[in-house]
């Protein structure tokens, strides 16, 4: 049995990965990524850059994708709590539109793995969180496009966290409708 227990959501091809934790009266050691397990269970990635951030509570970073460049992420927290979201923008998908949301924290240790074709974003819901994620494809800023957070076609249920904080980027996206993105498949 390997270190890493892959569940597929309700979303082709998003899964909740459950990480092995061995622990004691020192702390502990987890692997976070091991190409041959993510192989085994259908996970190929070709991942070439590793992203960190930190923000306090009520910070929503999102629904960001890149249009010509997209990219496949590996997310996951190492302090705090976050309520990571993706969003299905595949053109032919059968849930198309639709997300699949999961709390992370540097205590359940849980990742979330995003496809190509996702809008991705997440809310801070401890007074502070550390996230970080690995990308298949590298920062494009010129090729950034996003969906508004709380666009009422997708419905995402936010937990509640009081003020919401956003980028001044952030508070711009359009809705899903005036957004005409659609990833093949």
């Amino acid at each position: 049995m390997g270190n890493f227990v892959f569940n597929e959501t309700n979303i082709k091809g998003v899964y909740i990965i459950d990480v092995k934790v061995y622990g004691d009266n020192r702390g502990y050691f987890m692997e976070t990524y091991k190409e041959k397990e993510f192989i085994e269970a259908g996970l190929k990635y070709d991942f070439i850059q590793d992203n960190q951030s930190s923000s306090k509570k009520g910070v929503l970073r999102g629904l960001h994708f890149q249009k010509k460049y997209p990219q496949a992420k590996l997310v996951r927290v190492l302090s705090g709590e976050v309520f990571d979201v993706a969003v299905d923008l595949r053109k032919d998908s059968e849930t198309y539109g639709k997300w699949v949301g999961i709390l992370l924290s540097g205590e359940n240790h849980r990742q979330f793995m995003i496809p190509r074709g996702f809008a991705h974003g997440f809310i801070v819901v401890s007074d502070y969180a550390e996230f970080a994620y690995k990308c298949d494809e590298i920062y494009h800023p010129e090729d950034e496009d996003g969906i508004m957070w709380n666009d009422p076609d997708i419905g995402i249920e936010w937990p509640n966290v009081g003020s919401v904080i956003l980028s001044e980027k952030d508070k711009k996206h359009p809705m899903f409708k005036d957004n005409k993105i659609q990833f093949e498949l």
